[in-house]
């Protein structure tokens, strides 16, 4: 688990690519790695990686398909920037929202927009996400923890501070940037509970029914 707050920018250094799946190479920056294990969590741009290899500088991982296939690391490659995050502990300060590092979909940055000291970000997420983004509500953009302003459809909004751009990977971020995209798990979670006793069915037809199932229960207008 982890709170989307960024604790350092590391580097890609090698990847290993194997029938489907790869390892990779990490410098991890400033990151304190004194009380990391083999074993441990480290969100990568907002996903979730076993250590399975230390050094002085940095760490390896192994990424598996499935996380290829649903995240940007589909086109990661030597010299990459990554945000990383150590799990939290239980007696940590909890200073953004739940994270679970489980990566749902990809997001392209569609405009660019300064705005007084800040900077505002438009994002295309894809069409199956929209439902689950809500203006003024949770996201975690690349492991970053955010808050939607705005939503058009399945894009929305976002005003960064020159902080979290200076502390993180968005200082890299231009118009066709592709961004990992966790949802909020409150609203992952609700749309199972909403399911009740057809959540034992067969999910082939989900797309169809959910919608209408949140309508007929008030949630939509």
């Amino acid at each position: 688990m982890f709170t989307g707050i960024i604790a350092a920018v590391g580097h890609v250094t090698a990847i290993k690519h194997n029938e489907k799946d790869m390892t990779i190479s990490v410098d991890s920056g400033s990151l304190d790695l004194s009380d990391v294990k083999l074993g441990d969590s480290i969100a990568n741009n907002g996903v979730c990686l076993t250590v399975t290899s230390l050094s002085a500088n940095g760490f390896d991982a192994d990424v598996s398909y499935e996380t290829i296939k649903r995240s940007g690391f589909s086109q990661i490659k030597t010299g990459f920037a990554l945000n990383l995050e150590k799990a939290m502990q239980m007696n940590d300060r909890f200073g953004g929202h739940i994270v679970s590092g489980h990566v749902d979909g990809v997001g392209e940055i569609t405009a660019i927009t300064p705005l007084g000291s800040a900077v505002e970000y438009w994002i295309k997420a894809p069409d199956e996400l929209a439902k689950y983004i809500a203006e003024k509500g949770s996201i975690s953009i690349d492991g970053i923890s955010l808050t939607t302003n705005e939503i058009d459809g399945a894009f929305f909004k976002l005003t960064i501070i020159p902080h979290t751009i200076a502390q993180t990977n968005m200082v890299n971020y231009a118009v066709g940037t592709q961004v990992n995209l966790e949802i909020d798990v409150i609203a992952r979670y609700l749309e199972r509970l909403m399911l009740g006793e057809k959540a034992s069915q067969s999910t082939k037809n989900k797309n169809k029914s959910t919608m209408d199932l949140l309508a007929r229960s008030g949630f939509l207008g």
